[in-house]
């Protein structure tokens, strides 16, 4: 039987954009790599110059180093929302720039303003970020390393990030530039504090949509997918966004309950909005349920394992006619394509 914590999901990108300098240069570029699906971080790699991360989940320094990006290059990381899957990875990161770049630049924290739900309990990318090596504190680790090299800051982890939160709204608005690279935000449907994200760059452009979902959650709705993401994703090149098969809907027997699978955006759904915003590829990320998986979680698959045929073909059921990619682990888009 498949392992219940498969459920948990990832999603991060990692964006990364080389400027040409004069036309004596390359041209410019941006390569977009899955860092995670299981956990789904997505590195966008754009030949050096900046790097960005989106989302931290199980794994992403380990995915990075196998892109062969050091956790230090990073110029900012951006999360979608305070779900474990997608933060995780954090702590893991943080601590190694602290331990091998301790000396170097701080890191950029891009994340929404504390947000606080109906049931009274309140959502904090700010704690999150102030208290991520409070465990490596309170083990003696980092007094122990700092008195090894005292360049290492005393503060651990924390001390090398740079908090930079937003209140999501409706329309998109900057929230990170570097050079020509620029990042705009959205507030979308997941859980409170849910953003999604949009990088430009000389070479291209790339929507993150995280695990955004409709504003309405269950039917009678145009479609499971987010009229904000949309409207930031107007004339991307690139859309990279968590998926529900429709295999696990209420329709057929896998036995989750209706409102988790309604809150996801729907891959015929997703196909449908990256036709109309006239995206060039859709990247696929954080799947439910995994390829070749016969759970998701608790929940069984009905009939045999999915494969990434499946997953193209609803895409294209719901009209998209550009390229569909199915993600996997460090699975690579450059842009331009050459």
């Amino acid at each position: 039987m498949a392992d219940p914590r498969r459920w948990l999901l990832t999603l991060a990108v990692l964006v990364s954009a080389w400027l040409a300098a004069s036309p004596a240069t390359a041209a410019p570029c941006l390569v977009v790599t899955l860092t995670g699906t299981m956990s789904g971080p997505v590195l966008l790699d754009g030949c050096s110059a900046v790097a960005l991360q989106f989302d931290a989940g199980r794994g992403t320094s380990l995915r990075l180093s196998q892109a062969g990006v050091d956790v230090g290059r990073l110029d900012a990381i951006f999360f979608t929302h305070m779900h474990s899957d997608h933060t995780d990875g954090f702590a893991d990161l943080m601590q190694a720039r602290w331990n091998w770049n301790s000396a170097g630049p701080k890191l950029d924290v891009v994340c929404s303003t504390d947000a606080a739900s109906p049931l009274g309990f309140t959502l904090s990318c700010q704690k999150l970020v102030a208290h991520i090596g409070d465990a490596f504190i309170e083990s003696g680790e980092i007094a122990q390393r700092a008195s090894e090299d005292q360049r290492r800051l005393a503060g651990g982890p924390a001390a090398l990030a740079t908090l930079m939160t937003f209140t999501p709204r409706d329309d998109p608005q900057p929230v990170w530039s570097k050079g020509d690279v620029r990042v705009r935000a959205v507030r979308s449907t997941h859980i409170p504090g849910h953003a999604s994200y949009r990088v430009d760059t000389p070479a291209g452009s790339v929507v993150i949509g995280g695990d955004a979902g409709n504003d309405v959650t269950a039917p009678p709705r145009p479609a499971s997918t987010s009229a904000q993401v949309e409207a930031l994703a107007q004339g991307v090149d690139v859309i990279v966004h968590s998926t529900m098969h429709p295999i696990m809907g209420p329709d057929h027997d896998s036995g989750m309950p209706a409102p988790l699978f309604l809150r996801q955006s729907a891959t015929p759904d997703l196909g449908a909005m990256a036709q109309r915003v006239g995206a060039k590829r859709l990247i696929l990320t954080h799947l439910a349920p995994q390829v070749g998986a016969t759970s998701h979680g608790p929940y069984k698959v009905p009939g045999p394992p999915l494969t990434e045929q499946d997953y193209r073909d609803a895409a294209r059921a719901g009209g998209f006619t550009g390229d569909v990619v199915v993600g996997s682990d460090l699975a690579t888009v450059r842009l331009p394509s050459k």
